[in-house]
């Protein structure tokens, strides 16, 4: 494993905005939300870009109440960075004029990276790509209705081994004004599962050379992504999966990235507790119900104890907590002075099965060029990438 920073580089730039070091948060439906980012950006100093979880553009411009909970920003989060997800051009160009004119975010990215069957089935995610047009359309309408707001995306290799098309969508990207591509080396039938491509991201910066090009997909430590830089040739990477339930994982990644590489974080269960407490808190004040905000962070539970000694029924127990008290007492049940558990706690976190099969419309794959039978109804609530 790489023990240095990787060589110096251009500093990333997202249109007018620095990313240094080049690290950014992925969009995660239900998880990357105002609490989450906070937390990671704590543990930056405030260094990377942190995207907000994923919005369907029919949501933003009906201006759905939960979705305009969802695009709101700490007053520290600069720049302000939002994911949107659409499949007719018109509609992504009304919500980036919309963000543009109203002032609602910094930086747009556009989500083609979704692999769940609900929206291939429609067309959406990561199929869309495959129908060259219908990509170019939408892409041109956002770049069009940002205005001074740099447009970026973010996709897979392709629907599967026999239908790639991040070389292609590369190339659209660069023509329409997109200003840089984030690149999740896996096809949609892979899920999540397999190992991630990482040669693909080296093949895509070669191809398009004349913007950034970042790399997603199986970065689960610092080490990792200063691999992934030096093997690809990348200019920043997007950390997914390997945050879950370790937000100071941005922490090491700041470190690695200057040189630092030793000053890694290894929190005993203790400070483990103290985040976890944190998390909660601060779901309940952004939901409005301190309740609702301890059942929101339920899920995360196990990817914060993933490691540690805790045995079944006090997992399952922390796991139904529904207030502050009683997620504090029962991590002070703990033996909080366990240190880091070294290997155990490390490694995939969250989804990694794989699923070779893609759903999608009749008809999709016998011509890239037709694009009959992309609807709204693709646009729901979904993300991932």
């Amino acid at each position: 494993m790489p023990t240095t920073a990787p060589a110096e580089k251009t500093p990333l730039k997202i249109g007018p905005h620095a990313v240094q070091p080049p690290v950014v948060l992925a969009p995660m439906a239900g998880i990357t939300n105002a609490p989450f980012r906070t937390l990671c950006r704590e543990f930056s100093g405030g260094k990377g870009l942190f995207v907000s979880e994923m919005i369907t553009t029919r949501a933003l411009v009906e201006r759905n109440e939960k979705t305009m909970q969802l695009i709101h920003f700490d007053e520290s989060e600069k720049p302000r960075s939002i994911q949107l997800y659409g499949v007719d051009p018109a509609t992504v160009g009304k919500a980036v004029r919309m963000i543009a004119e109203e002032g609602l975010a910094d930086h747009i990215d556009l989500n083609f990276g979704c692999p769940v069957p609900k929206v291939t089935r429609k067309g959406g995610g990561s199929a869309l790509p495959f129908k060259r047009p219908l990509l170019r359309a939408i892409l041109r309408e956002a770049v069009s209705g940002a205005g001074d707001l740099p447009v970026t995306m973010k996709m897979r290799k392709g629907i599967d081994d026999d239908h790639l098309t991040y070389l292609d969508a590369g190339r659209i990207a660069v023509e329409e004004g997109v200003t840089s591509i984030a690149l999740h080396g896996r096809t949609a039938a892979q899920h999540y599962g397999g190992t991630a491509d990482w040669s693909a991201i080296a093949r895509l910066k070669e191809h398009v050379p004349e913007i950034p090009v970042l790399g997603n997909g199986d970065i689960w430590s610092a080490s990792d992504a200063l691999r992934m830089v030096r093997e690809t040739g990348c200019d920043g990477v997007v950390v997914g999966r390997g945050c879950l339930g370790r937000p100071w994982l941005f922490a090491d990644l700041v470190a690695a990235f200057e040189g630092r590489t030793d000053d890694i974080a290894r929190p005993s269960l203790r400070e483990v507790a103290e985040v976890m407490v944190r998390h909660a808190a601060l779901l309940g004040e952004w939901i409005g119900d301190e309740a609702r905000g301890v059942i929101d962070f339920r899920k995360h539970v196990a990817w914060y104890l993933k490691g540690f000694a805790v045995g079944s029924e006090m997992r399952k127990r922390l796991a139904v907590a529904s207030s502050l008290s009683e997620l504090r007492s029962g991590l002070d049940e703990l033996d909080l002075e366990q240190g880091w558990p070294v290997g155990a706690a490390d490694g995939p976190r969250g989804r990694t099965s794989g699923n070779n099969r893609v759903v999608l419309p009749d008809g999709w794959l016998r011509d890239p060029y037709d694009c009959a039978g992309v609807g709204e109804d693709a646009e729901l609530a979904t993300s991932g990438g």
